[in-house]
């Protein structure tokens, strides 16, 4: 069991602020890398501007594929730092304070990565934009608001600003820190953007109050945007499986149950390479284990209930569809997959305090949840496509090329990068929150002393 202390002010400063002042050596290598697969993907779609959709797997009736489903995931993955930072801000969980920024800063990665896909599947981006908002006042032409292109970017730019808000409002008394321990370009840079703050009690008062306010706020908001993408799905009636009512609170609990997960792989990751043990504890991934065990229970129900449904309505072509992804391959070894990388394997073993607690563990546990997310909105989207037409004789199969993989790739490497190129210019665990913690801490065990040496005397 790791040894906990209580941590000095200079000692916070200079462990959380190292990646700042200082380049670990694995970093450039790792940039390096990174940078070479998000040109890849850049490549990728230069290429399909230039040759058009025939160089993607897409076709006739499965229009939708990987990049679609990219785009859910990442919209599920965005859920995570609504659910640690705003509801646990509420709850007043003290176990939040390490995880926060990494999991507001996990929000807005994958919320701008999502947003890319739509714009790309297009195959021609600069026409998007003429679906999405008023273009003509002169003639009055509008986008047609019955369109899920209207609702999309709404719903994910409202929620984008919500959380840039959020993230910023937090990051200011760090911002001030490193305005006073800086010179020359970072001392200006950081100084513009901590919008003179100097650490009065009348700052500290309105920042608490602002963050309660946004942690509030932002929360119809969270519910929203996952209903929205779900409701993609649902507007569109002539498609096999996308009918369930449920689609809403579905969408929203795999999108928490996604976006927990993946906070866990960046913490562990965080932890490993900066060192960070005397701030990302055991007892960290012990609390996100047993929240992920909550929501990966309710997620399930919701999958269990949805897939019935499909059932239960006797509907000759809604059953087919589930017998074929069931029992047909590839369909059915995808789901068999599936059903084990997002449940049967990783909830079942955080039942166990020992499973939670043991780093690597829940690293791999995570990543095996975000596998098998992935391949449930793959599910969702490609098998109802491809039995969408009437007759049978225009039934398409699906196979993705080496452009859509690229971008899949490129996507991941370019929420990746965006994690390091923030922590080389931000702290990644917020340095107030920590010092508030130890402090907490230090009336704890001073009430812990009085009440032992209460008890000896008496």
């Amino acid at each position: 069991m790791e040894e906990r202390r209580i941590l000095s002010d200079t000692e916070i400063n200079l462990d959380l602020l190292a990646p700042v002042y200082g380049t670990p050596r694995w970093f450039w290598p790792v940039v390096g890398l990174l940078g070479l697969v998000v040109a890849a993907a850049v490549g990728a779609f230069i290429w399909m501007l230039t040759q058009g959709l025939v160089v993607t797997g897409l076709n006739r009736p499965v229009f939708w594929g990987f990049m679609i489903t990219n785009f859910v995931f990442w919209v599920g993955i965005s859920h995570a730092g609504v659910m640690i930072s705003s509801i646990l801000r509420l709850a007043q969980a003290e176990w939040r304070r390490p995880v926060t920024r990494a999991a507001e800063l996990l929000t807005i990665l994958a919320l701008l990565t999502a947003a890319l896909f739509p714009i790309i599947h297009s195959g021609r981006p600069w026409r998007t934009l003429y679906w999405v908002f008023p273009y003509d006042f002169a003639r009055g032409i509008w986008p047609n608001v019955r369109s899920p292109l209207v609702w999309d970017p709404a719903a994910i730019f409202s929620y984008l600003t919500g959380a840039t808000l959020f993230i910023y409002v937090a990051l200011l008394p760090d911002l001030a820190t490193l305005r006073d321990r800086s010179l020359g370009w970072r001392h200006y840079f950081y100084g513009a953007l901590s919008l003179g703050w100097r650490g009065m009690s009348r700052q500290w008062r309105l920042q608490a109050l602002v963050g309660i306010l946004l942690s509030a706020l932002i929360l119809p908001v969270f519910i929203s945007v996952h209903s929205v993408v779900s409701w993609d799905f649902a507007v569109a009636t002539a498609v096999e499986g996308w009918h369930a009512t449920i689609f809403a609170p579905y969408f929203v609990l795999g999108a928490i149950h996604s976006g927990v997960s993946a906070v866990v792989t960046v913490m562990a990751l965080v932890r490993y390479l900066y060192g960070w043990k005397a701030y990302i504890r055991p007892e960290h991934f012990d609390a996100l284990g047993r929240l992920l065990v909550a929501v990966g229970l309710a997620w399930f129900y919701f999958f269990a209930l949805e897939f019935a449904f499909g059932l239960y309505g006797q509907d000759g072509p809604e059953v087919a569809l589930r017998e074929m992804v069931v029992f047909q391959m590839p369909w059915a070894g995808l789901f068999i997959v599936f059903l084990l990388t997002a449940f049967f394997i990783p909830v079942p073993l955080w039942l166990f305090r020992r499973v939670r607690r043991n780093i690597p563990l829940m690293l791999l546990l995570s990543v095996l949840v975000n596998i098998g997310m992935w391949l449930e909105r793959f599910l969702i989207i490609v098998p109802g496509l491809a039995r969408k037409e009437p007759f049978t004789f225009v039934w398409g199969s699906y196979a993705p090329s080496i452009v859509e993989i690229l971008l899949i790739a490129g996507s991941f490497a370019l929420v990746c990068l965006g994690f390091l190129v923030f922590s080389r210019l931000f702290p990644l665990i917020p340095l107030y929150d920590q010092k508030e913690g130890q402090v907490l801490r230090q009336e704890v065990e001073v009430g812990r002393a009085r009440v032992k040496a209460v008890i000896r005397e008496e």
